[in-house]
């Protein structure tokens, strides 16, 4: 009875990961990634120094290197984006939240999503939308996220 319950709960919990993992934006995604393969080498660290491979173990934290840097290092020395006022004296500028539009997807992520600067005019949308849909459709061998996320872009913009 007691297995039957801990699986309940496993799977609830996989349930809500997996709809957190379908809201979340390609940022948080990258970010997500970026934490499991630092986490990950760690671990690869951990054992190799546990196995006497220490030479070796310092090969995983450079896996952590990049996330050190952005997240600790960078603020200090004021050198993450947006940080450095006007003239370079290092104030935090005011950031801006992105607008949302009703489906969910900011201005600035559906621009990211087709590749293109802001600012582009619709045609511009359009033909990047088709382009990519000539791949990611999902008649095509494309995925059914991907083709979703592109016409959410496409959407977004084009309003």
């Amino acid at each position: 009875m007691i297995w039957f319950l801990i699986g309940t709960a496993t799977l609830a919990l996989l349930y809500l990961l997996l709809g957190a993992f379908a809201r979340a934006s390609i940022t948080q995604v990258k970010t997500l990634f970026a934490w499991l393969a630092a986490i990950g080498g760690v671990l690869a660290a951990l054992m190799l120094i546990l196995t006497g491979r220490g030479g070796l173990a310092s090969l995983g934290f450079f896996l952590l290197g990049p996330l050190i840097w952005e997240r600790w290092l960078g603020p200090l020395l004021g050198r993450r984006a947006g940080t450095a006022g006007p003239g370079g004296q290092g104030q935090r500028q005011r950031q801006h939240r992105p607008r949302r539009s009703p489906g969910g997807m900011s201005r600035e992520e559906a621009y990211q999503v087709l590749g293109l600067k802001p600012g582009a005019s619709k045609a511009e949308i359009r033909a990047a939308h088709r382009r990519l849909m000539a791949t990611a459709h999902p008649d095509k061998g494309g995925s059914d996220w991907i083709a979703a996320r592109l016409n959410q872009a496409r959407d977004t913009l084009l309003g």
